[in-house]
């Protein structure tokens, strides 16, 4: 078996470390769904706090955060905007229409990774019995590994107050976000009625994403998680490991992404390689090659060679806490090589 060197396919496949996996296994627990895990309890608030709003729920993965945030927001018959290739919309198993019966009415994304505000506007359904009610606006941050402006953010805010819309943000790398613009997470977050914030990506948890919200919200939640078999007993042990990304692992995110800026930088060099280093603001690339035969054949070598990259003709590649400054050096020089 070919020894893995590094793996930039995502940054989900981090690994806790000797201290990460110490504060696991020296965790207070209690039983979850009686609200008893302290761990869970101050891992809830912690974030809540952080993230400028009432209220947290400790789920094992953001697609569950994010479905649930659909369900407490929207009921049968309703329906959310959102991006065309969004997670909550392309990549969550349809969960909001298979459990919940809600309408997605998706949209193109921009090429900034927004989401047009006018037509969104656009999009909002009259009050008449024969369409859905729209009742749910859902922006993703970073997405592609773009940030939304911050401006881009306090007008859609303005945009769902109008209307009479709840905004929802999957913030699965909002963190991210909050270090590349060097703001606190809640001048990001205090837009939205919701967020989902990731802690098992850059962050380097094992397992979790909690929601933030208003007491009601994150009540109604709470019921949903339930019944869609997220309820936890002695989940602090997971929780611990949240709680140590959180207070180490946050502003170390600033080296992932001089790790991307890097990587884009050699990859436009190699002949061959098409990459926009104009669009990597934080960990995530896209590199382009001219055939869906070359990217096959790349990435069968670098497999070979001990790197692991992502699928299909454009190829992601995504800087994390298990890739160092020399590990991005010897993909660099193994793509030139073989390329050569």
């Amino acid at each position: 078996m070919t020894e893995i060197h590094a793996d930039f396919r995502s940054d989900t496949v981090t690994r806790p470390g000797p201290a990460m996996r110490e504060a696991m296994a020296t965790a207070e627990v209690g039983d979850d769904v009686y609200g008893e895990d302290p761990t869970v309890n101050r891992l809830e608030s912690t974030l809540a706090e952080q993230a400028g709003m009432e209220a947290g729920l400790f789920c094992p993965s953001g697609t569950q955060s994010n479905l649930l945030a659909l369900l407490a927001h929207c009921e049968r018959g309703d329906e959310y905007i959102v991006g065309q290739d969004a997670h909550t919309y392309q990549l969550e198993g349809g969960g909001a229409a298979v459990l919940g019966s809600i309408q997605p009415q998706p949209i193109e994304f921009e090429a900034d990774g927004s989401l047009n505000l006018d037509t969104v506007v656009s999009k909002i359904k009259p009050d008449d019995s024969h369409f859905a009610r729209t009742r749910l606006l859902c922006l993703e941050n970073t997405r592609g590994g773009m940030v939304l402006p911050l401006e881009y953010q306090v007008a859609a805010r303005q945009l769902t107050r109008e209307h009479g819309l709840a905004l929802h943000l999957d913030g699965a790398r909002a963190f991210n976000a909050a270090v590349a613009l060097q703001v606190p997470l809640e001048e990001i977050t205090g837009n939205y009625d919701s967020v989902s914030l990731c802690l098992s990506k850059g962050l380097g948890a094992p397992v979790g994403s909690v929601l933030c919200g208003s007491r009601d919200l994150i009540k109604s939640a709470r019921r949903w998680r339930k019944v869609v078999g997220g309820g936890m007993r002695q989940a602090g042990i997971l929780a611990a490991a949240c709680l140590y990304a959180l207070e180490h692992n946050v502003e170390r995110l600033a080296e992932d992404h001089q790790n991307a800026r890097r990587l884009a930088q050699g990859l436009a060099e190699i002949p061959g390689i098409h990459c926009d280093q104009a669009v990597v603001q934080t960990n995530i690339v896209y590199l382009d090659l001219d055939s869906s035969e070359l990217a096959d054949g790349l990435r069968t070598e670098l497999g070979r060679a001990g790197f692991l990259i992502g699928d299909g003709r454009s190829i992601r590649l995504v800087t994390h806490l298990d890739i160092s400054g020399a590990a991005v050096e010897q993909l660099l020089a193994a793509v030139a090589r073989l390329l050569t």
